[in-house]
């Protein structure tokens, strides 16, 4: 199994904007595990991975003109009703857990030598030990497009699954 597994977080920015919400094509997650992880390209990314794993979340905006970033992470405790089970039909209970991820410490996308650098701001966190095998740990993923007071959207669709 892979040291690490990398989310890319691709936004259609404008579309987001306008339709003010990630839904209706203008979000795509696809990532890079090797475990067999489920809904690849949709905002319901299922990704799978092993305790002990780093997970980086990448975002590439579609639009070369507005800027998306990540604005945080949080992992949901219950919130959220997880889709049902493709085989048994039953939904799984999400597992309580505490936001834990945070922005990689010292990273900073602005630096440089005094130029403007369009290097992407990568979120990291490790996959910890006690997650429950086969429940998926439903997380919300707010994204910051742009700048102004309707700029942060976010969905709670995403998860990670242990394997």
């Amino acid at each position: 199994m892979k040291e690490k597994v990398n989310i890319v977080v691709m936004v259609d920015a404008v579309g987001a904007l306008s339709d003010r919400t990630l839904h209706n094509g203008n979000l795509s997650l696809v990532d890079d595990s090797t475990a067999g992880s489920q809904h690849q390209g949709t905002p319901d990314l299922v990704t799978a991975v092993v305790p002990g794993q780093v997970v980086h979340w990448t975002p590439i905006h579609v639009d070369v003109q507005t800027p998306v970033e990540i604005h945080s992470i949080e992992f949901l405790s219950g919130a959220v009703v997880p889709p049902p089970d493709e085989t048994t039909g039953q939904a799984a209970q999400p597992y309580p857990v505490e936001a834990s991820v945070v922005p990689a410490a010292g990273v900073d996308a602005t630096a440089s030598n005094g130029r403007e650098n369009h290097d992407l701001l990568v979120w990291e966190g490790v996959v910890p030990y006690d997650m429950v095998p086969g429940v998926p740990y439903r997380y919300r993923l707010s994204l910051r497009l742009h700048e102004g007071p309707n700029s942060v959207l976010h969905i709670d669709s995403p998860a990670l699954l242990r394997v």
